[in-house]
């Protein structure tokens, strides 16, 4: 898919849901409560892979930016006679 082919869609999806959001005042109490379980839902599943990132960033690089080299594990090999 190309950058714009994307961009469009991205776009589309916005308008789609600006649109849900315009019409959700008058909407029917069933409609509100699965949107926001919808809505719920996209949001947790970015703060988990938020989190997951963070911690994998972490364990790879400490706070000053410079790699752990002490976690790492090093492979054994046997010597060559």
């Amino acid at each position: 898919m190309s950058s714009e082919g994307f961009l469009k869609e991205m776009q589309t999806i916005g308008e789609k849901f600006l649109l849900k959001l315009q019409k959700l005042p008058k909407a029917d109490p069933v409609e509100i409560v699965s949107f926001c379980v919808v809505l719920l839902f996209i949001v947790t599943v970015l703060v988990l892979m938020i989190i997951a990132c963070s911690c994998c960033c972490y364990s790879c690089c400490s706070c000053d930016g410079h790699p752990d080299h002490r976690r790492r594990k090093i492979q054994v090999r046997p010597t060559a006679h």
